[in-house]
């Protein structure tokens, strides 16, 4: 069984629906799907932890991983180390456990200023108004967020996942932005190199955007990671 097939059983289990889980984790109702069938194949840790969140499992469970085999690991890894680090060691697992039963960690849930979708492929047109929706994590400083569409920024980026914007017209090499082409919106990695500038996606079956000398290119913000 794989993280999606669990993730479906341990939903069906709770009587948790698809709809209810994408509003929890702040993704459509097709991602879910798109997760259980194994349609994305490397969900990204951060997923992966709010679904165990919102499934009230542990990470590990989501994840098929048994208390055995960490358990053979750590004690494998700790039987290496000299005497002052397995001191090191255990003083980190003394303090994790005075934090877990003198607190329970919740992912916070926010209203957050979505803009709405940027294409990491064939482009988008963003709206002119932010809409007002849930969202439950991590919310950098930001001014703006938006929901990606398509494959091209994977692993990094994955379809239907939110990413936060600071609002720019200038980038460094390198930056993740939000650009704007020919009046589409795209989400990709920035490179300018004399004359000679691009958009570039993560996934190598895209080719890169040449956006050398286009008037109607502009850079619209830089994505915060």
């Amino acid at each position: 069984m794989n993280v999606g097939n669990r993730m479906k059983s341990i939903r069906k289990q709770q009587g948790i629906s698809a709809d209810q889980l994408a509003e929890s984790i702040g993704v459509s109702r097709s991602t879910i799907f798109r997760y259980e069938k194994g349609d994305i194949e490397k969900m990204p840790i951060e997923v992966v932890a709010n679904v165990a969140s919102s499934l009230h499992v542990s990470l590990i469970d989501l994840m098929g991983i048994s208390n055995d085999s960490i358990s053979e690991k750590i004690t494998e890894i700790v039987s290496k180390l000299n005497p002052d680090r397995q001191q090191n060691v255990y003083n980190y697992a003394d303090n994790q456990l005075r934090e877990q039963n003198n607190t329970i960690v919740r992912m916070p849930r926010t209203q957050i200023k979505l803009l709405g979708a940027v294409s990491a492929g064939t482009g988008e047109e963003l709206q002119d108004d932010t809409t007002e929706v849930d969202y439950t994590g991590t919310v950098p400083e930001y001014d703006y967020a938006l929901q990606v569409n398509g494959d091209s920024m994977e692993p990094l980026f994955t379809d239907q996942q939110i990413i936060f914007v600071k609002y720019s017209e200038e980038a460094f090499n390198g930056q993740i932005v939000i650009a704007y082409v020919d009046g589409k919106a795209y989400v990709k990695k920035y490179y300018c190199n004399g004359a000679k500038c691009e958009l570039v996606s993560l996934n190598s079956k895209y080719d890169p955007i040449d956006v050398s000398g286009n008037e109607n290119f502009k850079i619209k913000g830089v994505v915060v990671l």
